[in-house]
């Protein structure tokens, strides 16, 4: 208060030609208290930076001791991120215990593959003669003759086909047990495809030969009994990965219920792999598929040499010859089984047998 007092009386006192001088030193004033301002701002500037340089390696190795690849001995006031029983530390190389140069996996074909002739080659080796007397007998027809000169559109039916396959696959199993018989003794799985489930079944014991043979046989008959119903196939399909392939389905089922087709069957029966499926249906449903491949985004298609839908609604009038078969062969225990999870009972194999038979 006395300074603010003082500046007023002596202000006005001051000559007028001292205040260009004393303006001039304000500002020189002024000036040197930014400069030094800005270079205390540098400075400060350049040891914090030196303060957060930091060598690659030690970010490295302060990241790499972030966090623990060891199990989490104290569990009350956190929870592992990391599954149990699997081995965390990054660094070891951990093993199978199953090595799979010692162990084997075999697989059975399905529908549509033999051609005529083809178990010509397998018929020299002991056990293959035989298999077919058993199965002639078994089905009162000569599989081995059509087998072997044919015709092949006779082959391709499926009351034929079906077991002329499970037959076929077992016989070329003799050339593998004459040649190589430590395939058998280190199998660990079998697994068909379709009518090849049955072959699977057989040489994992859970059926015997003559069960699987009259299974294949009636399962056939019944198939192509319901096949000869309405006219109907098999499609195989490569899509890009924008195709909606189940409304492509419903398109064409809507195109067929146009034409005049009651209740039209038009769906995805085998998913293959990625972008690869085996649609099954009403022919004029496939028919379109294929007139518009182009438009639904489906690159490649070849029509199955099978003369039913199968795994579709279509099959429905051969379950009850199929149930009836079924009901009177003996389930046993697999003689390759599922070791890693409970190992399948013969009841749940049984509601299997019945659910996917078709």
């Amino acid at each position: 208060m006395f300074q603010q007092k003082l500046c007023k009386k002596i202000l006005p006192c001051i000559p007028k030609c001292y205040w260009s001088r004393i303006n001039q030193i304000s500002n020189d004033y002024v000036k040197d208290e930014s400069s030094n301002s800005e270079a205390s701002n540098t400075d400060r500037s350049k040891q914090d930076s030196s303060q957060c340089s930091y060598k690659t390696q030690e970010v490295l190795h302060l990241l790499e001791k972030a966090a623990t690849f060891e199990s989490v001995k104290d569990k009350n006031w956190m929870t592992t991120p990391y599954p149990k029983n699997i081995p965390l530390n990054y660094n070891e190389d951990t093993k199978s215990s199953i090595n799979p140069k010692n162990t084997s996996v075999l697989l059975f074909p399905g529908q549509g593959t033999i051609k005529v002739g083809m178990v010509k080659k397998y018929m020299n080796y002991p056990g293959a003669k035989k298999l077919f007397e058993i199965t002639n007998e078994i089905t009162n027809y000569d599989l081995l003759k059509l087998c072997l000169n044919g015709p092949q559109k006779e082959l391709n039916r499926t009351e034929f086909n079906q077991a002329a396959t499970v037959v076929s696959s077992l016989v070329a199993l003799e050339k593998i047990r004459a040649e190589d018989p430590k395939v058998f003794e280190t199998c660990v799985a079998t697994a068909g495809y379709s009518v090849g489930e049955i072959t699977a079944l057989i040489l994992s014991g859970i059926i015997t030969f003559e069960d699987g043979i009259r299974l294949a046989w009636t399962r056939g008959k019944a198939m192509q009994h319901a096949s000869n119903l309405v006219p109907q196939g098999m499609l195989s399909v490569v899509y890009t990965p924008k195709t909606q392939l189940s409304k492509v389905c419903t398109e064409a089922e809507n195109w067929a219920r146009d034409m005049g087709i009651e209740n039209p069957i038009c769906r995805t029966a085998i998913f293959l792999c990625s972008e690869r499926k085996i649609i099954a249906g009403n022919v004029e449903a496939l028919d379109y598929l294929e007139n518009h491949k182009t438009q639904f985004g489906l690159t490649k298609m070849s029509r199955l040499p099978v003369s039913g839908a199968f795994h579709t609604p279509l099959m429905e009038p051969a379950l009850k010859a199929i149930a009836k078969i079924l009901g009177s062969i003996e389930i046993n225990e697999p003689r390759y089984g599922n070791n890693v999870c409970n190992i399948y009972i013969i009841d749940l194999m049984e509601h299997h047998f019945h659910k996917h038979t078709i």
